[in-house]
């Protein structure tokens, strides 16, 4: 089967950052005459309960979505495809427009509530408390803020983080520090190429990252409906063991080993803690305090300290993952994506050629 390779990956936030490189590679690509086939994630503007057309993505997950789209079709003939994201939410919309926008189960079920809600299931499944479930966040911003921190010394960027009134509880089990904070203007293009195609346009060996595998996990329904289905977190497992059975990786051993690097999707606590029980990293919630003080679950700081754009969350993610593997000595990356309330979940292996 035709490897699926990225060549190139670029992001702005707040006009930070080019997409000088991607941009001029998909040019010259277009200069051969060959298909470049664009696939698009949705931005908060569109209507979360319309229908998606053909090639455009919406949620969460839609950035891993697209990519199994991508690695799809280029073992299809196709010898390229860009996913591309462009969402603005600072200075493209008014407080008032972005709040209605974010409202998917309607004025009176804010996501806020819906994931506390979430999150009072899934204690009941696996056994835990409330008291142990906020110690649980702390620690787990405590880990994104050390990978943020790192990512900033990267490249040389100040710090900037929440202040003492983010740290106030929102709900029973939530801080304004443990939520996602999508207010950012965001622009985002991965590039995917055949290995053919990457060789006629002299792409160095270190700039190929290949797309090795993607597992995706889809329940019929979200919200509020579905709330104890989704908690149980079945599909984000299967999700999680259909990607690592596809590249042949034990992802959990090579990651405990060092030799990987992973992004869990960051928009409440729960998801988090549901990506380590699912993938094995950790087997119970009393296991974690120990897990998260010797790993990174993020390399970027998450969505709480890195910023999540609405659905490109985790194209940010796949970009920075990327850049990673690129330039540093892990073999592999895994990016998780969940979508809507987690009825959407997806998990990519990245890995170097």
């Amino acid at each position: 089967m035709t490897r699926a390779l990225i060549i190139a990956a670029a992001k702005t936030l707040d006009s930070v950052g080019t997409l000088h490189h991607c941009l001029a590679l998909e040019a010259r690509i277009q200069a051969l005459e060959v298909d470049l086939r664009e696939l698009v994630i949705e931005p908060l503007s569109t209507d979360w309960h319309s229908p998606e057309p053909e090639d455009h993505f919406r949620s969460g997950c839609a950035p891993i979505e697209a990519l199994a789209r991508a690695k799809s079709l280029i073992a299809q003939g196709v010898p390229a495809v860009v996913i591309s994201g462009v969402d603005h939410i600072k200075t493209g919309y008014t407080r008032e427009e972005r709040l209605r926008l974010m409202q998917v189960y309607g004025p009176e079920y804010p996501l806020t509530d819906a994931y506390n809600d979430l999150a009072g299931h899934f204690l009941q499944q696996y056994r835990g408390d409330e008291a142990q479930f906020r110690r649980l966040a702390h620690c787990l911003f405590e880990n994104y803020k050390l990978s943020y921190r790192n990512a900033l010394a990267d490249d040389y960027l100040p710090e900037q983080l929440p202040g003492e009134h983010w740290h106030q509880p929102v709900t029973s089990l939530f801080r304004g520090v443990d939520c996602a904070n999508p207010v950012v203007d965001f622009t985002g293009r991965l590039l995917v190429c055949s290995e053919a195609l990457a060789g006629k346009l002299d792409v160095p060996e270190q700039d190929r990252i290949e797309v090795r595998s993607v597992g995706l996990g889809r329940l019929e329904g979200d919200g509020p409906d579905h709330i104890k289905q989704i908690a149980g977190y079945a599909h984000l497992r299967r999700a999680y063991q259909d990607c690592c059975a596809q590249a042949s990786i034990d992802f959990a051993a090579r990651f405990r080993a060092g030799d990987a690097l992973l992004e869990t999707y960051t928009c409440f606590p729960v998801v988090p803690m549901a990506f380590l029980l699912a993938s094995g990293l950790v087997d119970l919630l009393d296991e974690m305090p120990a897990f998260l003080a010797r790993h990174s679950v993020t390399i970027t700081g998450g969505m709480n300290l890195a910023r999540g754009p609405w659905n490109n969350p985790a194209l940010n993610a796949l970009i920075s993952m990327y850049d990673c593997l690129r330039d540093g000595t892990e073999q592999i990356g895994m990016v998780h994506g969940n979508g809507g309330l987690g009825y959407r979940q997806g998990v990519a292996l990245l890995v170097k050629t």
